[in-house]
């Protein structure tokens, strides 16, 4: 199994959309707080429908409490300051993909964590500002779940 990590995430509906994602595929979700809403806010439960009983979504008070309880195999962090892209890596289960909160991203002693080659960067045209952080969760999220096999889905053609 995958880990999605989302450290001190800010927006309600990407959080549920996240939610939503982590059912889809089978992957783990954290949740590193502070959270900038209540868990049981309205917007996040509109965004994230009826998939909170079909997800597994666990909160950490902590970055490192995260990594204590949890041990993942490897960690990335998905940056904008990251020096390869995405695609560039074969993940492994028990992988942790990490991202920062929508309005500050990791701070520096979450990022000073990871080694350079543990910095993954999705590609964008220079001079813009970031993706969303549900897209980019989904983006990097379907290319591990792809290396995979897409582990545990139905094939809609040969369904029993």
């Amino acid at each position: 199994m995958f880990h999605i990590v989302l450290y001190n995430p800010m927006i309600p509906p990407n959080t549920g959309n996240i939610i939503r994602l982590s059912a889809n595929v089978g992957f783990h979700l954290h949740i590193i707080e502070p959270m900038g809403f209540e868990f049981e806010e309205k917007a996040l439960r509109r965004a994230g429908l009826d998939y909170h009983d079909l997800s597994r979504v666990s909160r950490h008070e902590s970055y490192v409490a995260f990594m204590e309880s949890v041990k993942p195999r490897r960690t990335f962090a998905i940056t904008t300051k990251g020096q390869r892209c995405y695609s560039e890596i074969k993940f492994s289960e028990g992988d942790a993909l990490v991202f920062g909160s929508e309005t500050s991203g990791l701070p520096d002693k979450v990022m000073d964590s990871f080694s350079s080659e543990n910095r993954l960067r999705i590609p964008m045209y220079p001079n813009n500002r970031s993706l969303n952080l549900s897209n980019s969760v989904a983006i990097v999220t379907y290319e591990a779940w792809r290396q995979h096999g897409f582990q545990g889905s139905i094939d809609r053609n040969n369904e029993a």
